[in-house]
């Protein structure tokens, strides 16, 4: 069979490509994604608000155009967050809101902040986890009683069982079907199993546990403010009290592996994070920021930041480090960024008391 003509092998190949396009530019496949809504990459800075205002807020940070809504909640669904907006946590394309003193848990879509209902009956709510299609929410109940985890069936947004856990638990971690919680009024950790919901053990620690993160080789770190005792004038008694610690934990045998005292007796280590790599952990003490690296085995003696922040965090994205800055509770807060090394990069404002972030 002879070769198709130059002229006409020309035109051939010109229509076999300008159809290979046509089916490329067609293909569904190859279509960039729809958003799925208005906040679905970016940060979430929750603002607690003031205590019996019903002020609480959501501010939402665009990363790309470094442009802020002051309340989203708000201006979605028509009507206020509630009273002092606790903590903020995501799970399944849901956000979850717990607003303490309205006692009760707002669920909305992460990417739209639209209401898909309120979870309420709970008492003194702190913080939410979420594994297995349920919820696990800490509560105080009432001051200087047991608290209690409240477990919630996530399809109908409704409490199935309460567990009986130590004083004033506040936040919790969830790591290979076990369910951790702080024990912020006393020295210990319960453990609650997933798939049973019953508590399955308690570890003695240091005293007032406030803060916990789990790292890239499966250890959990729990950050302890130490006991304080008080003097008439509301000093802090340094011969009586005990100093916070920093401390890591084995989840396989809950064994204390590490634990490493601060030096003063007087301040309150808080707040611990961890960066996306999850090996450098960063906390609040004596109003100044550190970072530690998980393979250290003594406390820093540097700071990274000489700035004391109401809320802190690190973006997993960019590692870049978020301080909340709650001033004196009588006008909007702002959020100040750093980058690693802890040179300043910008700041913004946001509502009354920021307190936390949730990274997309």
């Amino acid at each position: 069979m002879k070769n198709p003509h130059p002229v006409k092998r020309f035109f051939l190949h010109v229509v076999l490509a300008s159809t290979a396009l046509f089916f490329t530019a067609c293909d569904p496949d190859s279509s960039p994604a729809a958003p799925k809504g208005a906040y679905e990459k970016g940060v979430f800075i929750l603002n607690e608000g003031n205590f019996q205002k019903g002020n609480s807020a959501v501010s939402f940070f665009d990363r790309d155009t470094k442009t802020v809504v002051p309340d989203i909640f708000k201006t979605v669904n028509n009507r206020p967050l509630g009273d002092v907006a606790q903590s903020m946590a995501a799970h399944n394309n849901r956000a979850y809101l717990i607003i303490n003193n309205s006692n009760k848990v707002e669920v909305v879509d992460i990417n739209t902040f639209g209401s898909l209902g309120t979870i309420s009956g709970l008492a003194m709510p702190r913080y939410f986890a979420a594994v297995n299609n349920k919820g696990y929410v800490t509560e105080w109940v009432n001051y200087g009683s047991k608290g209690r985890v409240s477990v919630i069936d996530l399809n109908t947004t409704t409490v199935t069982k309460t567990i009986e856990v130590g004083l004033m638990p506040e936040n919790l971690i969830i790591f290979n079907n076990k369910v951790y919680v702080v024990n912020g009024s006393e020295n210990t950790i319960s453990i609650i199993n997933a798939g049973t919901d019953a508590l399955e053990t308690t570890v003695t620690l240091a005293y007032s546990p406030n803060s916990l993160v789990l790292d890239r080789n499966n250890k959990i770190w729990v950050l302890a403010g130490g006991k304080k005792v008080y003097n008439p004038d509301f000093t802090v008694n340094e011969s009586q009290s005990t100093a916070g610690s920093l401390i890591r934990l084995n989840p396989v045998n809950n064994a204390i592996e590490l634990n490493l005292p601060f030096a003063s007796r007087k301040d309150s280590p808080g707040q611990l994070k961890i960066n996306g790599a999850k090996n450098i952990l960063y906390y609040r003490y004596a109003g100044k920021i550190y970072q530690f690296d998980i393979a250290a085995t003594a406390l820093p003696t540097n700071a990274l930041l000489n700035r004391n922040f109401y809320g802190l965090d690190v973006d997993p994205a960019t590692d870049l480090i978020y301080g909340a800055d709650a001033g004196f509770f009588t006008a909007n807060g702002k959020v100040v960024r750093f980058n690693p090394n802890g040179t300043p990069l910008d700041s913004f404002q946001v509502a009354i008391g920021p307190n936390s972030f949730l990274f997309r």
